[in-house]
């Protein structure tokens, strides 16, 4: 399968979805820090719940479920990593 690129446009601003195989896709958004920042998503059944569990297991919720155009997503952060995006796309 060969890389696919797509811009993607919403009220808040643009960014790159690439889709590289089954599966596995990303996005490049243009930020105005001082370095590289990667953020991996992850897909979960209930944007809810798994935001509860990390917190009840220690992780601080940086960001709490939130919609967007195209799904749910929440951020958390354990104390000694950085941070992952649970995310619910709609369907």
């Amino acid at each position: 399968m060969a890389w696919r690129f797509e811009n993607v446009r919403s009220r808040v601003g643009s960014y790159l979805a690439v889709a590289v195989g089954p599966g596995i896709e990303g996005g490049v958004v243009e930020g105005n820090g001082q370095r590289a920042f990667w953020l991996p998503y992850v897909e979960v059944p209930d944007i809810d719940a798994a935001t509860e569990e990390a917190s009840r297991l220690g992780a601080s919720v940086l960001l709490a479920p939130r919609e967007g155009p195209a799904g749910w997503r929440a951020v958390v952060a354990a104390q000694d990593s950085g941070p992952v995006a649970f995310w619910l796309p709609k369907r």
